[in-house]
């Protein structure tokens, strides 16, 4: 048993508190944050050690938007009074945020392509999809961050593809992970689009 946790117990931790992260996202909970916060410093750890460096480095990202996330959430005054609401993407976003998402894809790659032979490290495995389920994930993270309904809809994508990676490279637990993680976000879509729905009903019997 002590060997069983000396080697999964990591992919155990991260995995419980990933678990955590998705419910009270779910449920637009702001406790979302900081178990969000506890599951990107154990997948640092475990990313690392896999190689997948890419997945590493969003995990650092992932803390910096977990910050402006909570932050925003509480104070976003998207609603008029104080607390950020569901919103849904406009065109203009859409522009924006595939354009942004196609640079950050192209970053990544090049960075993954030749900054592991210039340190004299191990080359990333998947430096391709490993550059497309980060620069996809940097962008739905904003996203939730902002409390964009279609974020969950990029995250059903991310969390397949990122699903095959991980059972590839034997990291079970995360690979279970992100199955879940994607029944999640087809749940999440649901239930944010009636907390939507809620939101502009009133509007329009104020009419």
């Amino acid at each position: 048993m002590s060997d069983f946790f000396r080697t999964y117990g990591m992919e155990i931790a991260g995995t419980l508190s990933s678990l955590i992260y998705l419910f009270y996202s779910i449920r637009e909970k702001i406790w979302c944050w900081p178990w969000g916060i506890a599951a990107s410093v154990i997948s640092i750890l475990v990313f690392f050690m896999a190689n997948l460096y890419a997945d590493m480095g969003l995990q650092f990202y992932y803390l910096f938007v977990s910050i402006y996330g909570w932050y925003f959430w509480l104070h976003g005054r998207n609603n008029g009074r104080g607390e950020a609401v569901v919103s849904t993407t406009t065109q203009k976003q859409w522009t924006f945020l595939i354009l942004a998402g196609t640079v950050i894809y192209f970053f990544i790659l090049a960075l993954l392509l030749n900054v592991p032979q210039w340190l004299r490290i191990t080359q990333s495995s998947m430096p391709y999809l490993d550059a497309f389920t980060t620069a996809a994930s940097i962008i739905a993270t904003w996203m939730l961050a902002r409390k964009m309904l279609e974020q969950w809809l990029i995250w059903i994508v991310v969390d397949l593809v990122s699903m095959g990676m991980y059972v590839y490279k034997g990291l079970y637990f995360y690979a279970f992970l992100f199955l879940v993680y994607a029944i999640g976000a087809v749940v999440g879509y649901y239930e944010w689009r009636k907390s939507l729905t809620g939101i502009l009903v009133p509007e329009k019997q104020r009419v």
